[in-house]
């Protein structure tokens, strides 16, 4: 077998994800399904207004949320894929070379979806723990009637044994694709193609420590993704999380604000760890030719602070317009909803704490940097 559960286990990010994704998404489709079974008790115009606010509500927390957190699920798979082909293709190379296809190989690959299940199943039976709070919760007011909670195993099927099918067929493709190189260049170090080598364009000539900032960032494009989509987690479920608990509930706030803080981490964690491991051997040789710690640490994490920046902004131009979306247009019809405005206060707060955190993470893997041994990285 090529890939192993160990290498698998390593999918965390994919698991807390989807384990978010499934939780939210079951907890509000749940809740959509039960109440549509209560249309015919309704017999006040209110009560059939606040009915349809809480169908459209179900609707556009799934669509957006769900949504959001899928393609960043894709996108972590097709990293993690590639990642294992680039530090395992002499091995794959190998493997080629004794007569296995690249489907044959690749179909080995399906244990990336394992990832996917745990997350899934644990965010599905987590629903189902908070459910009676949650319906709780939104009758807060028992402008409907009473809604029993009922099983549905279509939505077991559909967000559970689905997206694990279907990322398991995902991954054996794309890895299919990944692994369509010449055996040559599997066995050597150099893992594109000579047709797929960009030639450097003639420009201006940058400093050494810019240059190698610049180069971090255009070759790691994907990581550049995740540290926008850490920073946009944080910055919007932060703020969200605040005017959720004016808006609805408590318990959503508080269930917002966990879930931004979890994917924030484990985002930020995941590229973080990846440029320092990618750049080791770079780094090695900065601290024999004498380059500092604050000097490694500022050519390849410093280019990735605008980035975190530009997230936390589109972080709060989402959640403003969210909530406006929920409150003029969904519950414009529910009487005692409150207007919403945008919260200075609290976006300033959020912008504070999420400067520390951020920071913070950025010091301790700086001092990563001092763990690295030269005599090792010399001998590999």
């Amino acid at each position: 077998m090529v890939v192993g559960i160990k290498d698998a286990a390593r999918l965390v990010g994919i698991s807390i994800i989807s384990c978010c994704a499934v939780l939210v998404c079951t907890l509000f489709l749940n809740y959509y399904l039960d109440v549509l079974q209560i249309e015919d008790l309704l017999s006040s115009e209110q009560a059939v207004i606040f009915y349809h606010a809480q169908v459209s509500t179900a609707k556009v927390v799934c669509s957006v949320s769900g949504g959001c957190l899928l393609v960043t699920s894709v996108v972590m798979l097709f990293f993690y894929i590639k990642h294992y082909i680039d530090t395992h293709k002499k091995e794959l190379g190998i493997l080629k070379a004794l007569g296995y296809s690249n489907l044959k190989i690749a179909s080995n690959f399906w244990v990336f979806s394992t990832g996917v299940f745990l997350g899934a199943a644990v965010g599905f039976a987590g629903a189902f723990l908070l459910m009676p709070e949650f319906y709780k919760r939104q009758n807060e007011g028992e402008i409907l009637p009473e809604i029993a909670i009922s099983f549905h195993p279509s939505l077991l099927v559909c967000l559970v044994a689905l997206p694990t099918a279907a990322f398991a067929l995902l991954a054996v493709l794309y890895a299919s694709l990944k692994l369509k190189r010449p055996v040559l260049l599997l066995l050597k170090n150099d893992f594109q193609s000579s047709s797929k080598i960009k030639r450097v364009r003639a420009g201006k000539d940058y400093p050494f420590l810019k240059d190698l900032r610049r180069h971090t960032l255009r070759t790691k494009k994907t990581l550049v993704f995740f540290i926008i989509f850490a920073s946009f987690c944080f910055s919007s479920m932060t703020q969200m999380a605040a005017g959720v608990n004016e808006l609805a509930s408590e318990m959503m706030g508080i269930m917002m604000l966990l879930i931004g803080v979890i994917l924030a981490c484990t985002t930020l964690f995941l590229a973080i760890t990846t440029v320092i491991k990618g750049n080791a051997k770079t780094i090695a040789m900065m601290r024999v030719f004498g380059y500092s710690q604050k000097e490694c640490s500022h050519a390849l994490l410093g280019g990735y602070r605008p980035m975190s920046y530009i997230g936390f902004v589109l972080g709060t131009v989402y959640q403003y317009a969210l909530l406006r979306i929920t409150v003029d247009i969904v519950f414009k019809d529910v009487e005692g909803v409150p207007a919403y405005e945008f919260d200075f206060p609290v976006m300033f707060l959020s912008l504070a704490f999420f400067l520390v955190v951020y920071e913070v993470v950025m010091h301790c893997y700086a001092e990563q940097i001092k763990k690295i041994s030269v005599k090792e990285i010399m001998l590999e």
